[in-house]
């Protein structure tokens, strides 16, 4: 027994089952892994959104809990995961999706638009950005469709009107004669005579009096486009087949 204990292979076997053995403690048991960790990005992300629903900073114990929590959560979702029980599941596949359209938009980001991105955005993009026609009109409502409705509506924009008695109403103001009484002119509410004394047209904006506009515009765009382009690029790697009772007919 002494020499069979004192044999190199046999060392050499201890050995190779000691490292397998660690191996399977201390490695992942499968591609999510058994490995928590908790980096100060996250407990600072756990302390933000605390105070952002209760207005003050997480004691020690509310912060040791927030913590548990998370690492219930992962375990959970890891274990659920395990189970495939992420498969099929409607809101996973969105959460997901909208977390890999933020990494997308991030990649994007190219630092702020200069004036002359803008400027062609304006350019471009003229018809989003007009300044409404700012109309002064009498009205009055005849047949049934006397209603509470104003009597005189004053340097009041387009779009407004538009909202109140309807898009024809307020695109029928744009052109009609200024000081004249006319109609009958149709309205989400029925018919009125109208009078327009004055009128201001519509107008192309330059880029000061909408530049936060036009940014929050340009910047939306780029975020889409950034979507768009990694989706295509994702899309091309795929093959779709659509198993469908009428695809198998066309065949």
């Amino acid at each position: 027994m002494r020499r069979f204990l004192g044999e190199p292979m046999l060392h050499f076997l201890v050995i190779g089952v000691a490292l397998f053995s660690a191996h399977r403690w201390m490695a992942p048991a499968d591609s999510i892994g058994r490995r928590i960790v908790i980096t100060q990005g996250v407990v600072e992300d756990l302390a933000t959104q605390y105070v952002a629903m209760r207005g003050h900073e997480p004691a020690a114990t509310e912060l040791s809990n927030l913590i548990e929590s998370y690492v219930r959560d992962e375990i959970l979702y890891r274990e659920g995961v395990k189970l495939g029980l992420e498969r099929d599941d409607i809101v996973v596949k969105r959460r997901v999706r909208q977390k890999i359209e933020m990494i997308a938009e991030e990649d994007a980001t190219t630092g702020a638009p200069t004036d002359a991105d803008l400027t062609a955005y304006l350019a471009a993009n003229q018809a989003r950005f007009v300044q409404p026609a700012v109309l002064t009109f009498e009205q009055v409502s005849i047949g049934k469709s006397l209603t509470l409705l104003p009597h005189r509506m004053t340097q009041t924009p387009a779009d407004l009107v538009a909202r109140d008695f309807g898009a024809s109403f307020a695109g029928a103001l744009e052109t009609a004669p200024v000081g004249e009484w006319v109609g009958p002119i149709d309205s989400s509410f029925g018919a009125h005579y109208v009078r327009v004394s004055d009128r201001l047209p519509a107008v192309a904006p330059q880029l000061a009096a909408v530049r936060n506009h036009v940014v929050r515009e340009w910047e939306n765009e780029r975020r889409q486009r950034a979507r768009d382009d990694a989706y295509a690029k994702m899309r091309g790697e795929y093959t779709v087949s659509i198993e469908t009772k009428q695809a198998a007919e066309r065949q």
